[in-house]
């Protein structure tokens, strides 16, 4: 993992559409974090060799977030939401998962993302974005306009258990002869898709998601399938602003389990990364711009945040 100046430049222009918050992650700064367990079906252990895909069972830690950066927004309001998986490997190594609850991403390369932040950023006199500056991006980006007309028409959750979140990025999956086929995740949740009405929207608690996790998970679990979408031909590989076709083959790798809130993690200094360049034996990354920035951002914020607790 190597920062650079674009590293820096990518935390910079979140923490100028969000502020900076002290202690908080640049984006997704709102969350909750769970224990899990995931249990891969038999079928997996032909799609890849990686060793969580070989094993009866694999703790996880699961971690439910806003797009945002703003740490104190409300939830209810129309904005991506995050799930993000941690598997802890039987050697004692970790493998993860990031997925978002749009079908796309904003941008191409970590320079588009760069100018779609810039654009989009709320102006100060209105703290609105300026329309005409986003209307300006999309005209010279339009393989961004299925992640913002999704962003902006994003239903209201009911809880975070009801969304589809959508691995954005492929990964090469390796099977035990070498085979390489590349596909995506998604996490699907098992109780069903849910979303909430206007007049339901309207009474929710600035908190609700957290406060209707907390319901559940003390009456039972929270379920996810988690399938990997194969390729076709002519699929796109290293763009995440480009959906595949709902028609390509889909593989059940198994099922997540998120079982209660986790207080283990995440305390003072202890930070928690969601890393899905982090991949064992068995998974292969790809040339996507966007996926081989994120560890260098990440170590950029992850640093400020334990800078920001020191002082």
């Amino acid at each position: 993992m190597v920062v650079t100046a674009l590293s820096e430049r990518l935390v910079d222009g979140l923490n100028a559409t969000y502020g900076i918050h002290p202690g908080y992650r640049a984006a997704h700064a709102k969350g909750v974090l769970c224990s899990a367990m995931f249990t891969p079906r038999p079928e997996a252990a032909s799609l890849s060799r990686a060793p969580h895909l070989a094993v009866s069972g694999v703790r996880a830690h699961v971690r439910f977030s806003n797009g945002s950066g703003d740490p104190t927004a409300i939830d209810a309001v129309r904005d991506a939401r995050g799930m993000a998986v941690k598997l802890y490997l039987p050697d004692g190594t970790t493998t993860d998962i990031v997925a978002l609850s749009l079908p796309a991403f904003f941008a191409r390369t970590p320079e588009d993302l760069l100018a779609f932040n810039e654009a989009r950023r709320p102006d100060p006199a209105t703290g609105q974005p300026n329309v005409e500056k986003v209307g300006a991006y999309l005209a010279e980006h339009p393989e961004s306009v299925p992640a913002v007309t999704a962003a902006i028409s994003h239903a209201i959750p009911k809880s975070y258990s009801t969304l589809a979140y959508h691995g954005l990025h492929a990964f090469g999956f390796v099977a035990a002869d070498g085979r390489v086929r590349y596909g995506r995740y998604h996490l699907v949740p098992g109780a069903g898709e849910a979303s909430l009405t206007e007049e339901e929207t309207a009474v929710q608690s600035p908190d609700y998601l957290r406060d209707e996790l907390v319901d559940r998970l003390a009456h039972g679990s929270a379920g996810f399938d988690v399938q990997v979408q194969l390729a076709g031909e002519g699929d796109p590989l290293h763009d995440p602003t480009a959906p595949w076709a709902d028609d390509r083959e889909v593989v059940l790798l198994g099922e997540l389990e998120v079982t209660a809130l986790a207080y283990d993690r995440e305390h003072n200094d202890d930070v928690l990364v969601f890393d899905p360049t982090r991949v064992p034996d068995g998974i292969r990354l790809t040339d996507d711009p966007i996926l081989l920035a994120r560890p260098g951002a990440y170590s950029v914020s992850v640093a400020r945040r334990i800078a920001s607790l020191s002082t």
